[in-house]
């Protein structure tokens, strides 16, 4: 049963918003960030006034009470991704820390000079230059998966770059700039059946779909908080603690040892190997928030909303004169992403107009410079859509585009 739309947008009070004294907001970036539900707020409000205390280290009943909202967290997580054991599940600020993680901590221990890391051409940034930086540092190689014209990765070709000096596959389950959503348990299956582990970027899945790491079968997967309705600065890493437990600390500091001296350092257990310093207790009780607001929706019916939006937007942007849409028409395999350009608009000035009424898009390359190389374009409009919007923002966007179209006829 589909969730109360109206009722679900009232958790959202920005979305009432008036855009320069005079239009509703229609927020339509849902992709670079979302909104965030009275629930998250409120409970990140209550923690701050009621129970702040740094958290694993105190005798106190502050400190108890904190550590026990931040593990209980932990838990919210590993629930969530269905992941094995909560040791499994590591503490970031976001999706970029936890690939940098892996890039750092995987190739210290696993990587030699030579050897090869598999990515895609419809990376973002974050998963490209934490790879880049290593390949500074050690002299690995990047393999790149191309991608067709349709904006779907070549399978056969993602097969033909394994060899003897792959080491990782690193790919993101949906594009942020495309939609694609990627096969995901295809890319490990086959990286498996060559005896190598995958880092699976869900920054852009995780608050669209159900995403079971069990079922994937995926070594490592990344998302942000801020992107699944729960504040920024905080992320997760999910790690099989088969590889977790041989790669080294990212960061030294405190948490992440059992004993130290001049002469000799012991690590921590996982997951606080990993999570050196302070950590953002707060907001780590906010993500759970959201964790559970989704699920309370249901994660199948936040995936069938947004596929029905994303239908019906491409089906209504389709009938504008000169539309170009970028990423595969198919809705089944292109998420609640819209990348697109009209005429000869530069997506730029599309952007800025479509601003003066209220409609909030990206533009730009999407911190995907490669891929946007690719489309040949110097780059889109982007409309991303979340579990609150409406066919009539829908609406609103298509008339503010011809809108703006109207202002270059003249």
């Amino acid at each position: 049963m589909m969730y109360d739309l109206k009722a679900v947008r009232k958790e959202f009070p920005i979305l009432e918003r008036t855009i320069y004294k005079k239009y509703p907001l229609v927020y339509l970036d849902n992709g670079a960030t979302t909104q965030k539900p009275r629930q998250v707020v409120e409970a990140m409000t209550e923690e701050y006034y009621n129970v702040n205390a740094n958290v694993h280290r105190g005798v106190h009943f502050l400190s108890q009470q904190a550590t026990d909202l931040h593990e209980a967290a932990r838990e919210t997580v590993r629930r969530f991704l269905n992941a094995r054991s909560a040791n499994e599940i590591l503490f970031t600020r976001g999706t970029t820390e936890s690939i940098n993680l892996v890039a750092q901590c995987f190739c210290q221990a696993f990587m030699q000079e030579g050897d090869e890391v598999i990515v895609s051409e419809m990376e973002h940034h974050a998963n490209i230059v934490s790879w880049q930086l290593v390949r500074q540092r050690m002299g690995i190689r990047l393999r790149v998966i191309p991608i067709t014209d349709e904006g779907t990765l070549d399978m056969q070709a993602y097969e033909a770059l394994f060899n003897e000096r792959t080491r990782i596959v690193s790919v993101t389950h949906v594009s942020n700039v495309l939609g694609t959503v990627n096969p995901v348990a295809e890319l490990v299956r086959i990286a498996h059946a060559h005896n190598v582990p995958i880092l699976v970027d869900a920054a852009q899945s995780v608050p669209h779909m159900a995403v079971d790491v069990q079922a994937l079968d995926c070594d490592f997967l990344a998302f942000s908080g801020h992107k699944i309705y729960g504040p920024t600065g905080i992320g997760v890493l999910y790690g099989k603690e088969s590889w977790l437990d041989r790669m080294p600390p990212y960061m030294g500091g405190g948490e992440m040892i059992k004993n130290v001296s001049f002469e000799h350092t012991t690590f921590n257990a996982l997951p606080y190997k990993f999570e050196a310093g302070t950590p953002d207790y707060v907001a780590s009780t906010g993500l759970a928030q959201a964790l559970d607001f989704v699920t309370s929706l249901g994660m199948d019916n936040i995936l069938a909303h947004e596929q029905e939006l994303t239908r019906y937007a491409m089906e209504q942007m389709q009938t504008i004169e000169g539309m170009r849409i970028y990423g595969p028409h198919d809705v089944n395999i292109h998420d609640a992403v819209i990348s697109f350009q009209v005429g000869q608009i530069h997506h730029l000035d599309m952007g800025t107009l479509l601003d003066r009424l209220g409609i909030a898009v990206r533009t730009g390359h999407h911190c995907a410079e490669p891929l946007i190389r690719r489309l040949g374009v110097e780059g889109t409009c982007r409309a991303s859509f979340a579990l609150y919007n409406t066919k009539d923002e829908v609406d609103a966007l298509v008339a503010g585009i011809k809108r703006v179209q109207q202002m270059f006829q003249h």
